[in-house]
C-alpha cells in the first residue's frame, strides 16, 4: 500500500575524529558520452515518504537496514530484471551499455570454498564436502578462466584500467598458490593492470595464515600487497559454538599467522571482527576482550562487522539481539581502537593507524566513496555500474553446477541482472556509501547528474535538524548520534519501493519511546542548557589525515556483500 504519494526527482565522551573532506585518489569513470542511461522507473519508485515514517521503520528494522541492498528484491526491483533468453541478447546489450565506454574500472573474483561453513556465513559457500576436493577447485578456476575471456570478448577489457582488485570469498587461500596465480595472470592478460599501482587485497584464515607461510609469501610475490584475515572473535568457546573453531582454534594459531604475515612482507594487514552475536547472560559481552586481542596482534587495519542474520544459519536467534546491544559494542570497541592510535569517520567501521591509509583495499575504497564500477567474476559474485545490478549464477543455490555449465555453453554466467531506474541505482550507491558513514557529494553529482541536496531535500533537512548527520567539506557524514541509528539514516536514501516495503513490513524491534522523541528530547536538554551539539575533533595524534587529502518456499533475500561482493 503505497502512502503519502508525491513524485521525486522531477526532471560524554569525546571521539577523536578525521578530517573528510577528500578521501584519497580520485578517478572518474563518467560516461556522458553515452546514450545508455537508466530504466524508466515504475510508479513504486516515483513516491515520495515522510522522513520520520522512514526513519521509525529503519530503525525498527535495524536488522535488515543496513548497507545490503536492495531489501525484498522480488518485490521492489524485479521490474528492472533484464529478459533472459538463450541468445543473452538483452543481458549483453545491457552489459555493453553500461560497461562498454568504461575506460577505467574494477574487478572482483570470487573463491567459494571453506573448509567449513560458519553459522554466521551469509555468503556464496559451496558445501564444504565439495569444496574441500582439489578437483573442485581445478574445475572452478578453469570456469574463471572462462568468464575472464567472454567479459574481454563482449566488452573489450583490454582496453579497461583495473583501479582495483580484490580476491575474496569464501576463503580464497583454500586454493592452490598455482590456482591464485592463475587468477592474477588472467587479471594482466585481460585487463590493462597493473598491481604496483594499487592495492590488490586477498583474504586468509588464521589457520591458513599460520599452517602455509609458503602460501603467504607466494602472494606477496605475486603482487598482493594488502592481506585480510578473519578472526571474528578470540573468544574461544564462541567460535566453537558458531562453527569457526577451525579457523582460529587457538592463540598460538594468531600469532604464527601474523608472524608469517610479516615475513612475507606484508605492510598493510586488516583483521576482521564480528559482532552482535547473542550475549551470556552470565559473562556479558566479550567483544571489548576480542577488540584489544586484535590491537596485540598489531595490524594496521580493524574491520568490525555488525553481524547480519539474514540468509544465515543463526537467523533464528535475530530477535534476541536488541539495538542497544549492538550500539554499546561497537562505541566501546571504538574508543579501544581510538586509544590505541587507530582513526576512522565517524560511521566507518574500518580503523587504520596508517597515516596515508584509508584502512581499505583500492577496490573497497573506490567502490565506497565514488561508486566506481567493478564486475564480479566467479560463483554468485555481485557487480555493478552506475545503471545496473548484477548476480552471478550461484548467488542463491550456492552450487556450482549451473555456473559451471554456463561457461561450458560460452554463455555469460548471470543469474541476474536489473538494469536500474535512477531511484534504484541511487539506493545501491549511497547503501554502499555508507561502509564509510556518509556520501561523497561530488561522487554522487558526477553519478546521477544531480546534487544530493536537490534529490533528497526533505531528507537531508531531517537528518541535519535531528544531528543525524552534517556537512564536513565534501561529504555528508553521520555524526555519533546519526549511528546509534543507522538504520533510520541510511533508510532515507533507500528507493521508494524500499521504503514503502520497510514502512509496512510488521515485526521489527518495539521501543519504550518513539525514537524520534528521544532525539528531540535529547536537543532539547542540551538547547536548554545552552549548549552545543558535541563536537568531536581529529585525532590529536593525526590532526589532518593524509589519507584523506590524496586525491582520489520462501523467496530468498540477499544478505551483504560489501567486502566479499557475491552473495
Amino acid at each position: 500500500m503505497l502512502r503519502n504519494t508525491k513524485s521525486i526527482f522531477h526532471h560524554t565522551k569525546i571521539f577523536p575524529q578525521v578530517n573528510s573532506n577528500i578521501l584519497c585518489r580520485s578517478v572518474s569513470t563518467t560516461t556522458s558520452s553515452s546514450p545508455f542511461t537508466w530504466h524508466t522507473s515504475t510508479d513504486a519508485d516515483k513516491q515520495q515518504y515522510p522522513p520520520e515514517d522512514v526513519f521509525r521503520a529503519g530503525v525498527r528494522h535495524h536488522h535488515i537496514c543496513n548497507t545490503a541492498f536492495p531489501i525484498a528484491h522480488n518485490e521492489t526491483i524485479r521490474p528492472y530484471r533484464v529478459k533472459r533468453t538463450r541468445d543473452q541478447a538483452d543481458i549483453k546489450s545491457t552489459l555493453s551499455g553500461a560497461y562498454g565506454n568504461l575506460d577505467k574500472m574494477m574487478l572482483y573474483v570470487h573463491i567459494p570454498f571453506c573448509n567449513t561453513r560458519c553459522q554466521f556465513c551469509e555468503y556464496t559457500v559451496v558445501d564444504p564436502k565439495v569444496g574441500r576436493v582439489n578437483t573442485t577447485h581445478d574445475s572452478y578456476i578453469r570456469a574463471l578462466m572462462d568468464e575472464f575471456r567472454l567479459y574481454d570478448e563482449l566488452l573489450d577489457t583490454k582496453k579497461k584500467t583495473l583501479v582495483g582488485f580484490d580476491i575474496g570469498g569464501g576463503t580464497p587461500s583454500m586454493v592452490s598458490n598455482e590456482h591464485i596465480e592463475q587468477v592474477m595472470s588472467a587479471a594482466h592478460r585481460h585487463f590493462n593492470f597493473d598491481p604496483s599501482s594499487m592495492e590488490v587485497s586477498i583474504e586468509t584464515t588464521p589457520k591458513i595464515a599460520a599452517t602455509d607461510p609458503d602460501k603467504i609469501s607466494a602472494y606477496y610475490k605475486m603482487g598482493i600487497r594488502r592481506i585480510s584475515m578473519g578472526v571474528q572473535t578470540t573468544d574461544f568457546k564462541q567460535a566453537k559454538k558458531i562453527g569457526r573453531d577451525d579457523a582460529n582454534a587457538s592463540t598460538d594459531y594468531l600469532f604464527k599467522a601474523v608472524d608469517h604475515i610479516r615475513k612475507a612482507g606484508f605492510k598493510s594487514f586488516n583483521i576482521d571482527l564480528m559482532y552482535g552475536f547473542p550475549v551470556p547472560a552470565r559473562t556479558g559481552s566479550a567483544f571489548a576482550q576480542t577488540v584489544r586481542d586484535a590491537i596485540s596482534l598489531q595490524p594496521e587495519h580493524v574491520t568490525l562487522y555488525r553481524m547480519r542474520y539474514k540468509g544465515t544459519k543463526m537467523a533464528y536467534l535475530q530477535d534476541q539481539i536488541t539495538l542497544k546491544q549492538v550500539n554499546d559494542e561497537e562505541l566501546l570497541a571504538r574508543q579501544i581502537l581510538y586509544e590505541n592510535g587507530y582513526h576512522s569517520l565517524t560511521g566507518k567501521n574500518t580503523f587504520s593507524r596508517m597515516v596515508d591509509s584509508s584502512g581499505c583495499s583500492d577496490y573497497l575504497d573506490l567502490r565506497v566513496r565514488k561508486a566506481v564500477p567493478y564486475l564480479g567474476y566467479g560463483l554468485g559474485a555481485q557487480s555493478f555500474s552506475h545503471h545496473t545490478l548484477q548476480y552471478n549464477l550461484g548467488a542463491v543455490t550456492k552450487g556450482l553446477h549451473q555456473y559451471m555449465r554456463s561457461l561450458e555453453l560460452g554463455r555469460i554466467p548471470i543469474q541476474d541482472l536489473y538494469h536500474l531506474s535512477r531511484e534504484a541505482a541511487i539506493a545501491k550507491m549511497v547503501s554502499v556509501s555508507f561502509y564509510y558513514g556518509g556520501i561523497d557529494m561530488p561522487a554522487f553529482k558526477d553519478c546521477f547528474n544531480i546534487s544530493l541536496q536537490d534529490a533528497f531535500p526533505l531528507e537531508l533537512k531531517f537528518l541535519e535538524e535531528k544531528g543525524l548527520m552534517k556537512y564536513e567539506g565534501d561529504r555528508f557524514q553521520m555524526t555519533p548520534e546519526g549511528k546509534k541509528h543507522f538504520g533510520g539514516v541510511v533508510a532515507q536514501f533507500y528507493s521508494p519501493a524500499v521504503k514503502n516495503h520497510i514502512i509496512n513490513r510488521p515485526g521489527g524491534e518495539k521501543f519504550p519511546e518513539d525514537p524520534i522523541d528521544t532525539i528531540d528530547r535529547k536537543l532539547a536538554t542540551l538547547r536548554s542548557s545552552s549548549s552545543e551539539l558535541p563536537v568531536i575533533p581529529a585525532s590529536p595524534s593525526r590532526p589532518e589525515q593524509a589519507y584523506l587529502s590524496k586525491p582520489t518456499n520462501q523467496q530468498f533475500e540477499f544478505g551483504n556483500v560489501l567486502f566479499g561482493g557475491a552473495w
